[in-house]
């Protein structure tokens, strides 16, 4: 992650893993940059919020609509898409084995038919006749060569993380691809449905060079391909007429930079753009006050926290750290810091990743949990017990982004009202993710906000973050158990038993709050009253969203 944002990190998830865990935070919080910079603006703050599962479905075709974006990618190359705007543009370009869609489940993509005949095997069965941006036609080499760049070190892949279990990847026919593992992974068949399954043309790659991502055609077979590229300014995508499923119904998507939050608000409410993800939260009541459009809200599974980066100090006594959970003003946060959007959560996961529990299972993941109801005198009474009294910590903080800076000041509110001496440390924007790149960047911080999505609808996604070595694991938290039940949760393929086994992560990680909980924040969209169509979930990073956007009347 990245998650936010990477997710984000809002985001910053991103598989379990080195590389993969450190752009899923990236992803994150440079979705949290997203969310950064107060467009100034009355109207009542969004005080009730109801998930949409999608927006109307376009009435016709247009020849093209306008997208804000925060950020430039500084290129589109699979490999390393793992930050918001590379994937909210690459989605629609490129597109993997398996596809996760709208409703956040898996379908056949690229694969009419993926196949387990045995706990290490996986077979993907290639759809015919599907044509790359260059003119090819996909075969099982392009998907051999696609995969092996994930797993080159050479390449530095931000998803390289998601093949560490992977032994091989064979032909084993035109149209046939077998990967085999080294020990079953019930993650990785996930994963292809993410950048991680991308499949490009081989010849088109090698034709490209090392301008791969950054000039020319990115050689996939997504609805649309890539157009002009006006650095610093906008990206083009033109309508893939080739394409092997259903066509875009717009002719052209263009994606307009636009790194200033007000300059983004500001942009969709003159129509000089038509629609956007990652909406600053200050702008949620501005939006959907303004008449031109429709502000929505999907589910983003993602969770904002605070973490915990050193326990070597006084938060290695679990004692502060339920302490400062239980004098941390959650509600309040939600209303300023999230626009009043988010839930308040006593879960480091979303309720919707557990989507596929059985009740039982789903009532021990969440139902059982410590409560996260405010209780000073007691949070005074356990800084007392573990003669934490007068103890200083650090906590970083950054105007990157309001989830960001006034999280950091609400741990500070709390730590004062119960005995801590809590000092923020700023972070200047462009210097946060150094946070989970660069353990120099964290030396004298103990705590960080963090906002994290995952980018797969399964629990694990997060809790493999606390296994032991794991790459954003930072406060080097250690238990065999844990490590064990991690082990067997990637090793089950049924989804009733591995959530069984998750829920037991889910339970541990929660009593001994490696990462302290504050809230669920759903994905934010809004449309002009021109178009309609995209989903509203955090689907739109890796399902092809814009091919569905077309005329609302």
């Amino acid at each position: 992650m990245t998650t936010p944002p990477p997710r984000t990190a809002r985001r910053t998830g991103r598989p379990l893993g080195r590389l993969a865990a450190a752009t899923a935070v990236m992803a994150s919080f440079a979705m949290v940059a997203a969310c950064s910079g107060p467009p100034k603006s009355g109207g009542a703050p969004v005080t009730e919020v109801t998930l949409s599962k999608n927006t109307p479905t376009a009435k016709g075709e247009i020849d093209s609509f306008t997208w804000a974006v925060y950020a430039e990618p500084p290129t589109l190359d699979y490999t390393v898409a793992f930050d918001y705007p590379q994937n909210t543009i690459l989605s629609n370009v490129c597109e993997s084995l398996m596809r996760w869609t709208p409703g956040l489940t898996l379908e056949p993509g690229l694969a009419q038919k993926a196949t387990n005949p045995d706990p290490t095997t996986w077979v993907y069965d290639l759809r015919p006749n599907v044509r790359f941006h260059d003119g090819g036609v996909m075969s099982a080499d392009d998907v051999v060569y696609s995969l092996g760049r994930q797993m080159d070190p050479n390449n530095a892949a931000a998803w390289a993380q998601n093949f560490q279990n992977v032994d091989s990847v064979t032909k084993t026919g035109p149209l046939q691809v077998t990967v085999k593992l080294k020990k079953p992974d019930s993650q990785f068949p996930q994963y292809m449905a993410t950048a991680a399954g991308v499949v490009a043309s081989k010849a088109g790659i090698e034709a490209a060079g090392k301008d791969y991502g950054t000039t020319g055609s990115l050689a996939c077979t997504g609805p649309f391909k890539l157009g002009t590229w006006n650095k610093g300014q906008s990206i083009e995508l033109e309508r893939f007429d080739g394409y092997w499923g259903t066509k875009a119904k717009s002719k052209k998507a263009v994606f307009r930079v636009l790194t200033d939050p007000s300059a983004r608000t500001n942009a969709m409410l003159s129509g000089e753009a038509d629609g956007g993800y990652l909406i600053p939260t200050e702008s949620y009541a501005r939006l959907r006050d303004s008449g031109v459009g429709t502000l929505y809200f999907g589910e983003g599974l993602s969770t904002v926290n605070v973490n915990i980066t050193n326990m070597q100090g006084p938060l290695g006594d679990v004692r502060v750290r339920r302490a400062l959970s239980l004098a941390l003003d959650r509600a309040g946060f939600v209303k300023a810091g999230l626009g009043g959007a988010g839930t308040v959560t006593h879960s480091l996961t979303t309720r919707a990743a557990w989507a596929a529990a059985p009740e039982s299972t789903l009532k021990n993941a969440l139902d059982t949990l410590p409560r996260p109801d405010r209780n000073i005198e007691q949070a005074k009474a356990l800084i007392k017990e573990a003669g934490a009294t007068g103890k200083t910590l650090t906590v970083a903080t950054s105007s990157i982004g309001q989830d960001v800076s006034l999280l950091a000041t609400a741990v500070q509110a709390a730590g004062t009202q119960i005995g801590l001496d809590i000092q923020l440390k700023t972070i200047a924007p462009n210097a946060f993710t150094a946070l989970f790149t660069d353990p120099a960047a964290r030396e004298g911080i103990d705590m960080f906000p963090l906002t994290y999505y995952d980018s797969i609808t399964d629990p694990l996604d997060l809790l493999t973050n606390f296994k032991t070595g794991a790459y954003m694991n930072f406060s080097g938290y250690s238990d065999k158990q844990y490590d064990a039940l991690v082990d067997q949760a990637v090793g089950t393929y049924e989804p009733g038993q591995r959530l069984e086994i998750e829920a037991k992560l889910q339970k541990q990680a929660a009593e001994q709050l490696l990462w302290i909980p504050v809230a669920e924040w759903p994905t934010a969209l809004f449309l002009n009253k021109k178009i309609t169509g995209a989903p509203t979930t955090i689907s739109y990073m890796y399902y092809p969203w814009a091919a569905d956007v077309g005329a609302a009347q």
